[in-house]
Parts: structure tokens; sequence; C-alpha cells
């Protein structure tokens, strides 16, 4: 795999002298200039505290009220408060040359309430058996985030290019008029299916260049209705798929056709097994270009598609872990085994948003905060999410990209303070000082030992060396006003 030509400052020189809080909400647009400085002082609070309340990011009682009555603002939404993010990741969209993978995925957030009506409900859950030996169900009070992570093809996460926040009751009775009549027959808008449309639409509005970005999604995102929408703009999409279609002329279905093809090629993963041993497994390599046809309640509302078809198979089941059978469908040629196994590396890096997910709910621990209500949950579950991005963002570039500049990420101030807080063993000479250099000094103060056999340091030394790391930053800022 090519590795990430990066550009000398994506960021541009400025990045030498504004912090990233204003990078990240520069483009941020609100009717009342105060509602940005605000959300700028609370992030600057929250990143210094992150995982922790909103009390202890904020220290005093007025920034604490000033910060609920920003979250509870009807002037603020997810949208003004992300507006800002968007435009930073289409900065560095545009830096970056060849294509960028788009990658949407859905996680649940819940949340235990006195007044659960009051945010929301995402499903209903068994509970147990009462006295009686009935049936309890429960239901789950919380919000459903569907996220679109922009990535590169060697898993930089450049930022979020879209995001949409829902409960299940907003598409009350969709799944019942399914019982009632087929559900391809529904229309898309009123599923809640619609969300990987509207966030693929929004991401290519945002960038401006649909045919650079390869839309990912899981088996969840094997809709006809996106397939389409991806032809009709222009861009392209590589989806794990579960539903045998109808192929060639609607006389058969394309596993009939992938029956016929031979093996193509064999390729090694790794994989891991559900007691955590990693081991590789060689899949046997399938592919053909097929012509697609919509199921039969579509066909009159949308048109046939010549889509390629990738099957991934272990001939063999392991005794340790379920069965490798990946199929994967995508508009992108593929002509050779190399073609193919791009693919699979690049729907693999799905797991990248996987892991944002993870970073908000463990790291910001978005679920233990006490909101009441579901704007004010959206609000702040917007401000998580860009921490949660810089979080990553900072990890994975000590992986891709140790050796460029340093200031590509980090301040002057801010590497000042890390040569003087982490100290060095010897000498180290100023051209040895990379990013990497930096990064891992930010991690040692988050716990990471830097030992010679230990592997490169993870999300979760980054943020607590990043939230240290803003502390000290602030003191050092007030000293120089108060002694400068």
């Amino acid at each position: 795999m090519t590795k990430t030509s990066l550009p000398t400052h994506p960021l541009g020189e400025a990045a030498n002298v504004i912090s990233w809080v204003d990078q990240e909400l520069a483009g941020c647009r609100f009717r009342d200039n105060r509602l940005g400085q605000r959300l700028r002082k609370l992030l600057t609070h929250m990143a210094g505290a992150i995982g922790g309340s909103l009390p202890l990011a904020c220290q005093d009682w007025a920034n604490t009220k000033a910060a609920y009555r920003f979250l509870s603002n009807p002037k603020v939404s997810d949208h003004e408060i992300l507006q800002g993010h968007f435009q930073a990741t289409r900065t560095r969209f545009a830096a970056f040359g060849g294509p960028i993978l788009v990658i949407q995925d859905t996680t649940e957030l819940s949340y235990e309430r006195a007044q659960p009506e009051r945010i929301g409900a995402t499903r209903r859950v068994n509970s147990g058996r009462d006295k009686e030996g009935r049936s309890r169900m429960h239901t789950v009070c919380g919000l459903l985030m569907h996220s679109c992570l922009a990535v590169t093809a060697d898993g930089l996460p450049l930022g979020l290019s879209a995001i949409k926040f829902w409960t299940r009751p907003q598409f009350k009775g969709a799944r019942t008029l399914k019982r009632k009549i087929n559900p391809t027959r529904v229309p898309i808008d009123q599923k809640e299916s619609i969300r990987w449309l509207e966030c693929m639409r929004q991401s290519v509005a945002l960038f401006g260049a649909p045919e650079r970005c390869i839309h990912i999604g899981d088996r969840e995102n094997d809709i006809d209705e996106f397939f389409c929408t991806a032809q009709a703009l222009s861009t392209h999409f590589l989806v794990r798929t579960c539903v045998d279609r109808l192929a060639g002329d609607g006389q058969h279905t394309i596993a009939d056709e992938m029956a016929e093809v031979k093996v193509k090629g064999r390729h090694q993963v790794e994989v891991r097994s559900p007691k955590g041993d990693v081991s590789l497994a060689t899949v046997e390599l399938k592919y053909r270009r097929i012509h697609i046809l919509p199921p039969i309640g579509k066909q009159k509302r949308y048109p046939a598609l010549s889509l390629t078809v990738i099957h991934a198979q272990e001939r063999h089941p392991p005794k340790d872990r379920a069965r490798i059978d990946w199929k994967l469908i995508t508009d992108l040629p593929v002509r050779s085994r190399a073609d193919a196994i791009q693919m699979l590396d690049w729907y693999a890096m799905r797991w990248k948003v996987e892991l944002f997910h993870k970073i908000l709910k463990s790291g910001c621990r978005a679920e233990e905060t006490k909101l009441r209500t579901a704007e004010r949950l959206v609000n702040l579950l917007s401000i998580y999410c860009i921490l949660s991005w810089r979080i990553f963002w900072m990890t994975m570039l000590n992986r891709v990209v140790p050796d460029v500049p340093p200031r590509l990420a980090l301040t002057d101030l801010e590497m000042d303070l890390l040569d003087e807080l982490v100290r060095d063993k010897g000498q180290v000479l100023l051209r040895s000082k990379t990013l990497a250099y930096y990064l891992t000094k930010i991690a040692r103060m988050g716990g990471y030992l830097a030992r010679g056999h230990d592997p490169p340091p993870g999300n979760t030394v980054m943020w607590r060396g990043l939230s240290r790391l803003m502390d000290i930053e602030l003191g050092a800022r007030i000293g120089a006003q108060i002694y400068g």
C-alpha cells in the first residue's frame, strides 16, 4: 500500500501561532458572536479535562452555569457547533491527494433518567421475567448517532464530514408498516435507512470532489437507494452485502453467478479469536462485474446497475472462531487480485469509525453526562465529537506520518512545555525532533512507558497526556499574562 503523501503543512503556517481549538472553530457562524466565544472557551476547558464532568472542566460555578446555558440555548444546535469542524475537515481533505474513505456507522448512547421521555428511546429489551413467568420489556432511554468519518487510505482520520442524531419514536410506525407490506415498498424517507443517503449527500457537498470519495458501510448499508444515489452523485461506494439480489436477465441471483467464478487468488488476513489470540487466515478471492437488478418492488423506480461483487472466504471453518465470509459490492472496477486485495484493505478501515465511537464513549465518557434533555445532550455530544476526533487524529499521526514537522499538530508553546516537562535521557539533535518525538512525550505524560519493545501509544494514554498538557498550557498562558 502506498504511504500517505503529506503536504508540508496542510493547516497552513498559522498553525504555529493558532491553537487547534481556533482552527477547528474558525468556520463556526453563530447569530450571536458571544455564543462562538463561549463555545471556544467551553471546548478549551473540556479538552483539559477529557472524561470529566462539566463542573470539573469548568472549575467554578460561573463557567459551569454559562456552559449549561450555552447547551440549552435554542439558538445553538449540533450544526452550528460542528460547522467549523466540518470546514476544517474539508481543508484537510483538500490537502491530501488520492482517494479518501468516507466511513459511515451508527452507535447507540444510553442513559438512565427519571424522565426518559425528555430524551427519547432507542429500543426495547427483555429485562427478565416477573413472578408469573411473563417477559418484562424495558424501553432503553437514549440517542442514536450516525457518523461519517473521512479517513485516508493509510488510516489517518481527517475529521467528520456529516453527523445525524435521532431517536426511534421519530420513525414510529415504520416497523408496523413493514409487517403489513413488503419492506422494499416502504419509501426510504420513512425509514431510518435514509440516514445513509443524507450523510452521503452532505459529505459530497462538503468536499466538492465526489470522484475522490469511497463511501464505506457495513451490511446495514446494503441498500439499493444508496447505490443509485451514489451513481447520481458521481461518487463511489464499497459495502458489505447481505442481500442475494437478482442478476443478469432476472432469472438467477448474484450467488448463482458467483458460484460459477473460479478462485482468482488467495490472500492472508490478520484475525483475532474471541479469546484475543491473533492469527493469519487464508481467504480465497473471487470477483466479477455483474448486471444487478433492484428488487421487484423497486424496479419501476430504480435502474439496474453494473457493479463488482467480491467474495473473500475461508475454505475450511476454523475451530476457535467464525469462518471468514466477506461479500463486498462496489461500483469500482476490480481487474486483478491486487485490486481485490485493495478493496479488502479499504473495507477493513471501517473499524476506524468504531474506534472513534469507542473514544467518544470511553475517553470522553459521553454516556455518563447528567443532562436531562435531548437538545442539551446533542449539543454536548457534538463537542465531544470534536474532542474524540482530536485524540484519534493525534494517535494515528504518530503511526501514519511520524516524521513530519511537529508544527503540523503542535504550537511552539506546547513543544517548549513538552521539552521542559518530559526530559530526554541524552542529547537529541534538532532534526530528530519530529512530530512522533513530541507525540511520544504527550503519551508519556499519560502513562506510556516508551520502552524499546512497546507498540506505538494508543488512544487511552494520548487522551490522558493531552488533557494534562492542556491544563499546563493554560497555566503557562495565565502565568505569562500575570508576570509577562
